[in-house]
Parts: C-alpha cells; sequence; structure tokens
C-alpha cells in the first residue's frame, strides 16, 4: 500500500475522540446560531420598546464589544489552563447570560437585556477561542486542517438556524401583540437552547482531559511560551481588577453626574473599559514583550485594524439590511428577515467558491477582487432605484436590494482572509497573543453598527449631500426616512475600502518564522 493510500485511510477523527468532536461540533453549532439570531434583536427591540435605531444598536454594542473585552482572558484561559476548561467557562458565561434574559423579560428593561447579552456573548467568546484548537488536538497532525474545516462546516448550519428562529420565533410575534408577549418570544429561543448548553457543559464535566492522551496520534504538545509564571488564580484577580477599575470608574460618573455627556454613551464606555486589557498585557512581562514585537510589524497590525473594519461592516450591514427592505421594498420586519438569509446563503456559496480557488490565485489578490466588488454593491444599494424588478413566491426584488443582497457575497471571504495575512511570518511564540488581537478587531461591529445607525435615523447628516435625489420624508413608523437608508450605505463602502487598501499593500505572502 502506498504513502497517499495509507494517508487517505486515516480517520479524520479517531473513533475514541468521536463523542467529544461531536459535543465541539455543537458548540461551533451554538455560537453560529447566536451569533445571526442576535443581528434580528436589533429591529425587534427598536419595535418594542420604540427606541432610536442607534439606541437599539446597543445590542451589538454589548454582544461584540464582549468578544473584544475577553479576548484576551479567553487566549489565557487556554494558554494558563487547557481548552476543557475554556469550553466549561465559555459555556458556563452563555448560561448565565442567557438566564438573566428572564428577569429582564418580567422587568421589562432594556439595559437588564444588554446585561445578559454581553455576559452571553462573553461566553461565546471564550467559546470560540478554545474550540478550535481543541478540535485540532483530537486526533493526528496530518488531518488535523480537515478536522478543523470539518467542524467549521457545522458554524454556517447553526447561523442558518439562528435565522429561522429570529423570523418565526422573534419576529413574527412583533405584530400585534403587547410588549409583555413580544419580550416572552424574545426569551423562548435563548432561555430554550440553555437545555442544550447544559447538555455540553455536562459531558466535558465528566469527560477526562485527553490532550495529553493523544500523544499516541503524535499531536505536538500545547506550545508553553505565553506561560505567564504568575499563579493562575492570581491572573485571574489581576484580569478582573484590571477590568473592574474602569468599569468602577464609568460608574461613579454615572452616579454623581446629572448630565455625563460623553460618559454616557455605550461607545465611549466601551472604549473606556478596553483600556482594561491593554494594561493586563503590560504587567506580564511575556504577554508585555510579545506586544511590542507585534507592534513593530505592520503586517499584523494592519491587520487587525482591517478586521476591525470588516467585522464592523459585517455586522452593520446584516443589521442594517432588515431596516433597508422594510423602508425600500414596504414589507414587514419578518418578510425582510427572509432577504437576511438569503444574503447568508450567498455568502456562505461564496466562501467556499473561494476557498477552492485559493488552491490557484493569491489570497490577497481574490480579496482586493472581492472588495472592489462590494463597494460597487454599495453604490448599486445607495444609487439603484427600488422599483420592483420580479418576485419569486411573493417576495419582491428590487435592483437597489439585489446589490444589498450580493454585498454578502463580496465580504464572504475578507475574515479568514485577514486573519491569515495577518498572522502570516509571526513565530510560535506571538501567534498566540497576535491572534487575540485579531479577536479584539471584533469591536468593529460594536463601533460601526451604531455609526451606521447614526446616519439611519438622521435627519440632517453630511452624507446626505452624496444621494441629493432621494425622498428625505421622514417615516414614522420605520424612524428613517429613504435618503438616510441609502446615505448609511458609505460606511460599508469605507469599510471596503480599508479592507481593499490592506489586501493591496501585503498581497505578497510571507515565510513562517520559528
Amino acid at each position: 500500500m502506498s504513502e497517499s493510500e495509507k494517508r487517505d485511510l486515516t480517520p479524520v477523527v479517531p473513533r475514541r475522540f468521536r463523542s467529544v468532536f461531536f459535543m465541539l461540533v455543537s458548540c461551533f453549532a451554538l455560537w453560529g446560531l447566536l451569533n445571526n439570531m442576535t443581528d434580528n434583536l436589533v429591529p425587534a427591540f427598536e419595535t418594542i420598546f420604540g427606541i432610536k435605531p442607534s439606541e437599539s444598536a446597543g445590542v451589538q454594542i454589548s454582544f461584540y464589544g464582549a468578544y473584544a473585552v475577553l479576548a484576551i482572558f479567553a487566549a489565557m484561559m487556554v494558554e494558563e489552563f487547557s481548552y476543557k476548561t475554556g469550553v466549561l467557562c465559555g459555556l458556563g458565561f452563555y448560561i448565565l447570560g442567557a438566564l438573566i434574559y428572564i428577569p429582564a423579560c418580567i422587568a421589562q428593561n432594556f439595559d437588564l437585556y444588554l446585561l445578559g447579552i454581553f455576559i452571553l456573548a462573553g461566553g461565546l467568546s471564550i467559546l470560540e477561542t478554545s474550540c478550535n484548537p481543541f478540535v485540532l488536538s483530537l486526533g493526528p497532525e496530518k488531518t488535523a486542517v480537515r478536522r478543523l474545516n470539518f467542524a467549521q462546516a457545522f458554524n454556517p448550519v447553526g447561523s442558518l438556524a439562528g435565522i429561522f428562529l429570529a423570523k418565526y420565533a422573534i419576529l413574527a410575534n412583533l405584530e400585534g401583540n403587547d410588549k409583555a408577549v413580544q419580550l416572552f418570544w424574545v426569551c423562548v429561543p435563548y432561555v430554550g437552547l440553555i437545555s442544550v448548553a447544559a447538555v455540553i457543559w455536562f459531558f466535558f464535566v465528566r469527560y477526562k482531559d485527553t490532550e495529553r492522551e493523544s500523544v499516541q496520534y503524535e499531536v505536538p504538545e500545547q506550545d508553553d511560551s505565553m506561560k505567564s509564571g504568575v499563579s493562575k488564580p492570581a491572573l485571574i484577580c489581576m484580569y478582573l481588577l484590571c477590568i473592574a477599575v474602569p468599569v468602577g470608574i464609568l460608574v461613579a460618573i454615572n452616579m454623581l453626574s446629572e448630565n455625563p455627556g460623553i460618559w454616557g454613551s455605550m461607545v465611549c464606555q466601551l472604549l473606556f473599559v478596553m483600556i482594561g486589557p491593554f494594561v493586563f498585557t503590560l504587567l506580564i512581562k511575556n504577554y508585555r514583550s510579545m506586544l511590542c514585537a507585534l507592534l513593530k510589524l505592520p503586517r499584523y497590525w494592519m491587520g487587525v485594524v482591517a478586521q476591525f473594519f470588516y467585522v464592523g461592516v459585517q455586522i452593520a450591514a446584516w443589521t442594517w439590511l432588515n431596516k433597508y427592505c422594510c423602508k425600500q421594498l414596504g414589507v414587514s420586519s419578518d418578510v425582510a428577515a427572509t432577504y437576511y438569509l438569503i444574503s447568508l446563503i450567498l455568502f456562505i456559496c461564496c466562501r467556499w467558491i473561494a476557498t477552492y480557488y485559493m488552491k490557484k490565485f493569491n489570497p490577497a489578490g481574490m480579496m482586493s477582487i472581492f472588495a472592489v466588488v462590494a463597494i460597487a454593491c454599495c453604490a448599486g444599494t445607495m444609487y439603484l432605484p427600488s422599483d420592483v424588478l420580479f418576485s419569486i413566491g411573493g417576495l419582491p426584488f428590487s435592483a437597489n436590494v439585489i446589490c444589498l443582497i450580493l454585498i454578502s457575497g463580496g465580504m464572504s471571504l475578507m475574515f479568514p482572509t485577514i486573519y491569515g495575512i495577518a498572522l502570516g511570518g509571526l513565530s510560535s511564540h506571538t501567534v498566540k497573543l497576535g491572534a487575540a488581537g485579531l479577536i479584539m478587531a471584533i469591536l468593529g461591529g460594536a463601533i460601526i453598527t451604531p455609526w451606521m445607525g447614526s446616519i439611519i435615523e438622521s435627519t440632517e447628516s453630511v452624507w446626505f449631500a452624496l444621494v441629493p435625489g432621494a425622498d428625505s420624508v421622514w417615516d414614522a413608523e420605520l424612524k428613517t426616512s429613504d435618503l438616510a437608508v441609502r446615505a448609511s450605505f458609505i460606511v460599508p463602502a469605507i469599510c471596503f475600502a480599508v479592507v481593499l487598501v490592506y489586501s493591496l499593500i501585503f498581497r505578497k505572502p510571507t515565510v513562517s518564522s520559528k
């Protein structure tokens, strides 16, 4: 038997690890589901609480802000403890955050929902950081990449499930119901998924950690180069203290000041809290030296900037897609969720196609082409008419809405491509902290989304000059105008331009340094 035939016979997931692999795959589907279901909470809360688009964007600020605040903590959990500990911690945070939805529903309190969303998303951040390397460890190194790709294939399955849950459990129950009933249906999918998370959590509690047992497959041991030398309880206390201090300062400012001004803004508060993780990194010698090394590499830190704008445009475009379709086509929120579903399917298909062709073409070159296409689609979303061209199953399509959907295809390959380019050439000593920095760039979803929302809800904006022919008549129900929703898509165009510049500057691949 030839060597290639032996390689083909090697199982992607060895039999003894299949049960834990199945549970990890469930985690991949879980965070995909929750990510995409949360996007639909923005229009839902706007309707339920009667708030402005920029205020309802607090959902995304809390969700993606948690990713940013806890990214370094998640990396520390995996490095200083174990993959299993990271999974247990992540699932525990999710369960706690989802349980907070119950008192939030009873009290009908939007701020309490935001707290639950923040804790829930913090759990997903830790879970996402833990599961990827855990999957790699479950078998021989030569099948590790195939194993991880197989596991990640279930992420979009969860995403599609999240859209269906949002469409039929949340958005479909907004019309004709009072606030209590509407908030009950917001809680149902999140609280219901606690049972799924609890089953996975109890499995890992009883699961005997195989990180050390899998050496028979010649899996490389976990790199200890980031070990801090500080005791584990002290390390956790240091991180929590670094977060608690800025949070305490903000609470004091808001309590003592009748008009907190800029400190009352959720975005400014989040940016202030972000000081904590950076201080923690500077306090630990090994982390500090790696941070300094990373900041000397333009390919890396510019990649973090590009990732910030990419994640920002993905979250913002999908968050406000619902409102755009409602305004341009006159459909309801639950019908508009169907366009979101179509966009996500296109996103997934384009990612698969792009991944295949990366064997033949330079990924950075492909990303630059996709960025140009996405910018052109943003222009179509801003300027093309909303006259219905055709309908499929009663679902109307116009030229500008088609461009809106095509934006998702343009951004399909960007996250993993930026990730790969930015980490290219990094030594194994710095790559983990580098990866945490790229996860922190998810903060873009918390910053770009309310920026775009502030244009959508505006009656006067400097960006309105870009679409002089659009109708400025105010829609009291949707709290926007045709002019505002069209002008807001200058924000995605700017974000794609940043990605385009990055892909052109760093289009040449690097050789990894050791």
